[in-house]
């Protein structure tokens, strides 16, 4: 990836990897600096943090001693950093404005689960959810907007009325927006990326 990242003059290089601890995965995450775990408030993710934190160290250990034993002294490695820097919680059921009770019982469960098995490191104390300084965002469903965004080969929040994005749903669009835009500025704020200001917005226009 760093060499694609030189050839391309990218500043950044998002990896977007399938839930599973394989081969491939494996060889992605060694080349990142910094990991955000995706997760959706149900079973199947509590579980799947339980074996990610071990398996994160464990990777980490394997590749820098295998960094030590580097036979060929020029040859440029991946650091092997992955960093876990928070979590983002996917998808959840909304029932005026808040999750439904059955997701709000699986997201009040995940604070305890990240800090003990993927940043075993960290202050022991468990805040609730709302509070955890490991959550990066709450996203909700977008409902219609993914299959719509997916058909006009867009993300969500530029879709446009001729897409589709009408009356309730342009409104739902700006509020993507505001919400990935703040997604974006919290991750680049952790990794300590410099964003610059003079970018031209592309909020999406209201009609």
């Amino acid at each position: 990836m760093s060499q694609a990242a030189f050839i391309g003059t990218a500043d950044v290089v998002l990896v977007d990897l399938g839930p599973n601890l394989g081969a491939i995965n494996r060889a992605a995450l060694i080349a990142s600096d910094y990991i955000v775990v995706p997760l959706s408030p149900d079973l199947f993710s509590w579980q799947g943090l339980k074996n990610l934190g071990p398996t994160l160290r464990r990777w980490k250990k394997e590749w820098q001693e295998r960094i030590l034993r580097n036979p060929v002294a020029d040859l440029a490695l991946p650091a092997g950093k992955m960093q876990p820097i928070g979590y983002i919680i996917l998808q959840h059921g909304v029932r005026f404005d808040h999750p439904a009770k059955a997701f709000q019982r699986w997201i009040e469960r995940i604070p305890h689960i990240y800090n003990f098995e993927v940043t075993p490191g960290q202050e022991a104390t468990v805040l609730p959810t709302s509070q955890d300084p490991n959550r990066l965002a709450r996203l909700k469903h977008y409902q219609s907007l993914m299959p719509m965004a997916q058909e006009s080969r867009k993300p969500i929040f530029h879709l446009k009325p001729a897409d589709g994005a009408m009356g309730s749903h342009l409104y739902a669009v700006r509020d993507v927006y505001q919400d990935f835009k703040k997604l974006a500025q919290e991750i680049a704020h952790r990794t300590e990326l410099r964003v610059p200001q003079s970018q031209p917005t592309l909020e999406p226009e209201m009609h």
